[in-house]
């Protein structure tokens, strides 16, 4: 089950569309670190993994149950995480 709300790509790709960066320049990967067994009263809970893959700069945003991963990302993005190795 995927995770990353159709929605929150979309704004994920608006987001890096409105800095002039290209969206073939950035991996979006996600993991589901539900508990199977787990109450869903939370429903489902993760991480997505964004690398810019030409500074190769990765970050991890929690995503699940009231997380605004795509807000995180953006401020990492305006701030410039993603602009020159550490």
């Amino acid at each position: 089950m995927r995770l990353i709300e159709p929605d929150e790509h979309q704004d994920f790709l608006s987001t890096v569309q409105g800095r002039g960066l290209a969206e073939d320049d950035f991996e979006v990967q996600e993991m589901d670190t539900t508990d199977p067994k787990g109450d869903e009263n939370f429903g489902l809970q993760g991480y997505v993994t964004v690398t810019r893959l030409s500074t190769n700069i990765t970050r991890e945003y929690p995503i699940g149950y009231e997380t605004d991963w795509t807000q995180h990302f953006r401020q990492d993005l305006e701030a410039g995480v993603f602009d020159k190795p550490e």
